[in-house]
């Protein structure tokens, strides 16, 4: 047994006597190369080390090939903080107007928050819940939104210290009609500790909580930090300002500098850019 945790991963595990299923993420560089991009207070890196891996627990228990969010909206010190991952387990996030927050006090981080989970697929319908922040961390919180939504018993434990994010997730299948075992389960799960979610082996954290279950190891998948920018979309972001507005800012800028607020990638849009945009061959043609 490895003493070397394989970080950037993401695993599924299930056991043999049960219809219960869990996973297990830890984040390292891919969590470190999104903290590098903006300089957070120290509180909210770590919320958004636990979103994202929250998120990325949430996604590898759907169907889906698109993309899940989950977001925070609130009037408290941290107004807006989101994290995206992709169904192949590529994530990007971000916190907004949060650069006083402070405070340990999860209720005044969001006051009168909102968590909305939304899942965009390439093909079909998107889906959205939200529910009101209910709880005093992120996953009890998550974990109420299951509850209130009525879906699969979900119950998730995530940590973060700034340099490293984990989490670990239990959901309890359709059919399994044994509840007992269910809580003894949850129970186990609830006595991991930070240090231990952090830094301990997949394998002997399963061992720590259930050597005396029949636990089954999946093969691990890889995590990474990925925006999903492109030129296209900047440029659809630019459409929605109006023909007008853009040719001032041209012609007061002479360019249009534009850039990804997620990775801080930097797009510039010249006359002839705009022109393309909306199907001139020159600007002339609108004077």
């Amino acid at each position: 047994m490895t003493e070397l945790t394989c970080a950037d991963t993401i695993s599924r595990f299930t056991f043999d006597d049960c219809a219960v299923r869990g996973e297990h993420v830890l984040l390292d560089s891919s969590y470190q190369e999104l903290l590098a991009i903006h300089h957070y207070p120290p509180v909210v890196a770590e919320l958004l080390g636990e979103l994202c891996a929250a998120a990325c627990l949430l996604a590898e228990t759907i169907k889906f090939d698109g993309l899940l969010t989950l977001q925070i909206r609130s009037e408290g010190e941290i107004p807006l903080i989101m994290a995206e991952v992709t169904n192949q387990q590529s994530f990007r996030a971000i916190a907004r107007q949060a650069q006083q927050a402070s405070s340990r006090d999860f209720q005044q981080l969001f006051t009168n928050g909102q968590l909305v989970l939304t899942i965009q697929p390439k093909n079909g319908k998107p889906y959205r819940g939200i529910v009101m922040l209910d709880g005093n961390s992120l996953a009890s919180s998550i974990g109420a939104y299951f509850a209130q939504s009525e879906q699969l018993e979900t119950r998730l434990w995530l940590h973060s210290d700034g340099q490293r994010a984990s989490g670990f997730l239990l959901q309890q299948l359709p059919g399994d009609e044994n509840s007992e075992q269910w809580q003894h389960l949850s129970h186990m799960a609830s006595t991991l500790t930070k240090e231990e979610l952090l830094s301990l082996p997949r394998e002997t954290l399963l061992y720590r909580l259930y050597h005396e279950e029949s636990v089954r190891l999946h093969p691990e998948k890889p995590v990474q930090f990925q925006c999903t920018c492109t030129r296209e979309r900047l440029e659809n972001a630019l459409l929605s300002l109006g023909e007008a507005e853009l040719r001032d800012i041209i012609a007061e800028k002479s360019v249009i500098d534009a850039n990804c607020e997620f990775c801080n990638r930097f797009y510039s849009f010249t006359a002839a850019d705009v022109d393309a945009m909306f199907g001139n061959s020159s600007p002339e043609s609108h004077h």
